[in-house]
């Protein structure tokens, strides 16, 4: 039995001598050499030089100093993939072609400024996405167009300023878009237009501008939230063409002017939140039935000049919690208690809310003044009681005293 292995044994040995013998000649021929090399570039192309491929499914080429993404060298089967803390500053269009699998990409740490329309196209299994801690300045054209079922999308602390109009076109079904932690100054024009269903859409602090129809088109969302904004104002139509929003969460800003049409076109909302902000002034705020809103929450606001009529703010809403607002308790306060803030209880309303003006009942509950004893605004226009209407008069006074010292100094020229 022990001769008969050394026998097997040797006779394998010859045969591997026999194939060797051939293999070195033909190496130095060039249908030898090419197959080597068809061999070695294959091996290169399963795994890049600066990547550990964990397995076919998982590569991680982080700190590699990498200038460019190695698409065309990575495993086509890999699933997750960190690409962290190299030097390539762009992420072309299609730049992950190819690799059709992908579940988790993770570009954290880059030195990307740009990223082109459609560079994510065709990763149709991508379910988390993060780019943060990078010097991207903005969000570009359908940057992200396209991106299916994506269950988280990182974009927070990076250098963004700015959302471009259709950055998001076609993309659905994303479950969080975090921008925390950017300088977010503008929100553009139809930044979100084309975007569907997507369950928490969080932005930073510091936004200064929301541009007209900034979320036009935008539709099927969770949460909503805009917080410890600095704007000059709620412009027209800000959320026009905005649809299909479980909350809205408006909160801890300065508003500046809401004004007239700020949210026409909104439509379809369970809860609109209006929460802590400085309001200098309410030109208008009409929610209408066509607007289908199920509550508005108007609570903590401090409003330093309330809309000039009562039917400047009309509420069409199934419900409204106004409370903890701060209003002005002079001659504006009959446009505030006329209007819908406090069209259900008007005892209560005063009960709990409060004056921010005149300086003597600044903090107290507005029912400790007796507004019957408080004049109306003279033909809405805002003023104080005790002195504005002095200075207008004194105003027509003293020019009519410039009127007639110029007619004296002419009739004075004439008789010379």
């Amino acid at each position: 039995m022990y001769r008969r292995a050394q026998i097997c044994i040797y006779y394998l040995l010859c045969i591997v001598a026999v194939d060797l013998t051939h293999l070195i000649p033909a190496m130095h021929s060039g249908s030898g050499r090419d197959a080597y090399l068809e061999i070695t570039t294959t091996k290169s192309r399963d795994c890049p030089l600066e990547c550990i491929c964990l397995s076919p499914k998982q590569v991680l080429c982080n700190t590699g100093g990498l200038e460019d993404i190695p698409t065309q060298q990575l495993p086509q089967t890999v699933e997750e993939l960190s690409l962290t803390k190299n030097n390539f500053q762009m992420i072309k269009s299609d730049a992950f072609g190819g690799l059709r699998f992908l579940r988790k990409l993770t570009l954290d740490g880059n030195n990307i400024s740009t990223i082109r329309p459609f560079a994510f196209r065709g990763l149709n299994r991508l379910r988390e996405l993060s780019i943060q801690h990078t010097p991207l300045p903005c969000i570009e054209r359908f940057s992200f167009a396209a991106l299916q079922n994506v269950s988280v999308l990182l974009l927070a602390n990076n250098k963004i300023r700015y959302i471009e109009g259709y950055s998001f076109a076609g993309a659905s079904n994303v479950n969080l878009i975090l921008l925390s932690n950017n300088p977010l100054l503008t929100i553009r024009s139809h930044a979100f237009a084309g975007l569907t269903n997507v369950n928490n859409l969080i932005f930073p602090s510091g936004i200064r501008i929301i541009e007209e129809n900034a979320f036009d088109g935008l539709q099927y969302v969770g949460q909503l939230k805009l917080s410890y904004m600095d704007l000059s104002g709620l412009q027209a139509n800000t959320f026009y063409g905005l649809s299909h929003v479980h909350s809205i969460y408006i909160q801890e800003s300065d508003l500046g002017v809401v004004q007239r049409d700020a949210f026409a076109g909104l439509a379809h909302v369970g809860y609109l939140n209006i929460l802590n902000n400085k309001v200098d002034l309410i030109q208008r705020l009409h929610l209408r039935s066509e607007n289908c809103i199920e509550k508005l929450r108007f609570h903590g606001n401090h409003v330093l000049e309330a809309p000039r009529q009562a039917k400047d703010v009309v509420l069409e809403v199934n419900a409204i919690s106004a409370i903890d607002n701060h209003f002005p308790c002079d001659c504006q306060a009959h446009n505030v208690l006329e209007s819908d803030f406090a069209r259900r209880n008007s005892v209560e309303f005063q009960r709990r809310n409060y004056c921010i003006s005149p300086f003597e009942y600044n903090g107290k509950p507005m029912n400790v003044v007796d507004f019957e004893l408080v004049a109306r605004c003279h033909d809405n226009v805002i003023q104080d009681n005790l002195g504005s209407g002095v200075v207008g008069l004194s105003s027509c006074v003293s020019a009519l005293f410039t009127l007639m010292l110029m007619a004296l100094w002419f009739s004075l020229n004439l008789l010379r």
